[in-house]
């Protein structure tokens, strides 16, 4: 049955998602039982979470969302959600995007 296989499956993109932000300036956020690594932009840019996501989307190339939109009142914890249920090469290029930042 395939679904037995997609844990194992996922920590492997979770694993090369986080082994690679590890080139970046982005602080990672424990990431377990999700296909989302959570990472803090601090040291990244002086942008919002929405700012930020929206430049990084148009400009870099990769998309993010903002934790604020979760939140109803918008609350800015200066920090991202990125998806990491891609293709290995989406992955690659995508981090490598992200440590020229």
């Amino acid at each position: 049955t395939p679904y037995l296989e997609l844990p194992a499956f996922y920590q492997a993109k979770r694993d090369l998602f986080r082994e690679g932000l590890k080139r970046t300036k982005f602080r990672l956020l424990p990431s377990e039982g999700s296909y989302f690594q959570c990472v803090d932009i601090s040291g990244v840019s002086d942008l919002g979470e929405a700012e930020f996501c929206q430049w990084l989307t148009a400009e870099i190339g990769v998309a993010a969302i903002p934790l604020s939109a979760f939140y109803g009142n918008g609350f800015d914890q200066r920090v991202v959600r990125f998806c990491f249920a891609k293709k290995d090469g989406t992955l690659h290029a995508a981090l490598d995007r992200l440590a020229r930042l």
